[in-house]
């Protein structure tokens, strides 16, 4: 077939319109991470949290909505990627009224998420002590503590976790109430039964460990401390998101996944927990847009974090069996912009607790550019207190994560209405999202050769949340006090 001037003229023009773009590399890829477009998402969420939020953006309320709409204006109708969202149901928790009055001073006290609502004027009872330590997890050692409201110190039992195992066995005697008092100095923020069942418990709060101990010696010292407590909270099952974005390049059976939650607590913002982790990924999703590569992308933003992982692990547990063997590793980033260098402990090195194969290679690639850097890194232990708990325990997926600390030592306010745009600091995310680029530039290449594939069958599927709880237990009988992010349980 002979072609005219003009059809050659237009298979030109066609052709030229077609931009092939660059390989992605490392180098380039980090450059093009900039610190002001990471801030920028701080500052926007920081605005959501104060303008439609009442002061967070948590989970069933305006703030969340509308870091939601946020997160979809900027990444759906891109060209070459495909963007949805996944909606799922969360209970819900919140407390509406609280107080904790004794001698007329009013206590600072945190309701327990999920916990049962007391009368609506309260109810007032003599004070009493649970037993110390292991003995409070079990009603055996109790004294008769019905029509009485208990006083209790945070305790891992080995059945309930901290919270909701001591204030079963109170409300299984009668007690009218559980008071709880912390084992840390930070004041609570933060802390759920962990399961909705409002006749399995009684109205439970949370106050600070100097209260707790302050009241404790007088009781102990003989004298009658008589308490009025009342809380009113909300728990109902709400309907809440997850969203996402893909590449529409790289090989559909090997998948790189990025996550971070994008929900904050009822108590702030959450800008650096976890805005930063957030923002991060939302730079490089746009920065990988520049580049081809052999590995599809996807990234995900999670709903509801706080209230137990709830958005990752609705999102693991629905999978299909075709879709877990495409996943070939998860990458976590929960609180990337405060604190130590933290790189997950995948080989168990540092704490012991080993990760699934391949994860060790996700660590190395992090120290070692952290070590180019010449940035000192903290082992991170795995506490299966963010997002990559769900990818383990339900999926068995090699994962790794940075974070930069949790609790005062890190970030004094953590879980605190301060965890503004004034909280985090703008060299830490910069290198943390620069680690991250530089993972995904290697691993959007080369993480097929690089990390094993076990594939699994439908009747393998799905392995459950049994082990991830057991998990817990043990990393948490080694002292580390806590989860990692929001939800104490």
């Amino acid at each position: 077939m002979k072609l005219t001037s003009t059809a050659v003229l237009g298979l030109a023009t066609a052709a030229s319109a077609k931009v092939c773009k660059p390989k992605i590399d490392s180098a380039s890829l980090q450059a093009d991470i900039k610190t002001e477009n990471l801030w920028k998402h701080l500052e926007n969420l920081n605005e959501i949290a104060f303008e439609v939020g009442n002061g967070n953006r948590a989970f069933g309320l305006p703030g969340y909505e509308a870091s939601v709409d946020y997160i979809w204006s900027q990444i759906s109708n891109v060209n070459g990627t495909k963007a949805w969202k996944q909606d799922f149901p969360a209970w819900f928790g919140q407390v509406t009224s609280v107080s904790l009055r004794i001698d007329e001073e009013d206590y600072y006290v945190y309701g327990l998420t999920y916990s049962p609502s007391t009368p609506e004027e309260g109810v007032e009872a003599e004070l009493v002590l649970a037993p110390e330590g292991a003995d409070g997890c079990d009603p055996a050692n109790y004294p008769d503590v019905e029509g009485k409201i208990v006083l209790t110190q945070r305790f891992r039992c080995p059945t309930g976790g901290t919270l909701a195992g001591r204030v079963a066995p109170a409300a299984q005697l009668g007690a009218k109430g559980v008071i709880i008092y912390h084992d840390l100095t930070t004041t609570p923020t933060a802390g759920s039964l962990g399961e909705v069942n409002l006749d399995k418990y009684v109205a439970a709060g949370f106050i600070h460990k100097a209260d707790g101990e302050a009241l404790k010696a007088r009781i102990e010292g003989g004298e009658t401390v008589t308490a009025h407590w009342q809380q009113t909270q909300i728990v109902e099952e709400r309907i809440t998101q997850n969203v996402f974005v893909e590449t529409e390049q790289g090989d559909p059976s090997n998948v790189i996944m990025l996550g971070a939650h994008l929900d904050s607590v009822q108590a702030g913002p959450g800008i650096n927990d976890d805005g930063s982790g957030t923002s991060l990924i939302l730079e490089i999703f746009k920065a990988t847009q520049n580049y081809r590569f052999k590995n599809k992308l996807r990234f995900a933003w999670w709903g509801a974090e706080e209230n137990g992982l709830l958005g990752s692990e609705y999102y693991c547990s629905t999978l299909e069996t075709d879709e877990v063997n495409n996943l070939l590793a998860y990458l976590n980033y929960d609180m990337v912009s405060r604190g130590y260098y933290g790189v997950s402990d995948n080989d168990g090195r540092a704490h012991g607790s080993v990760a699934p194969r391949g994860s060790e290679v996700i660590q190395d690639i992090y120290l070692d550019w952290f070590a180019c850097q010449g940035l000192e890194t903290t082992p991170a232990i795995l506490t299966n207190g963010s997002d990559y708990a769900s990818f383990w325990g339900i999926l068995n997926k090699p994962f790794g994560f940075l974070n930069t600390g949790t609790g005062v030592a890190q970030d004094d306010c953590y879980h605190q209405a301060c965890d503004t745009i004034d909280n985090p600091d703008e060299n830490v995310i910069t290198n943390n999202a620069k680690a991250a680029a530089n993972m995904v530039a290697i691993l959007s290449m080369e993480g097929h050769e690089l990390i094993p594939k076990d594939s699994i069958n439908a009747t393998m599927h799905i392995f459950g949340l049994e082990r991830r709880a057991l998990d817990i237990e043990e990393l948490l009988a080694k002292g580390e006090h806590s989860l990692g992010c929001g939800h104490e349980l």
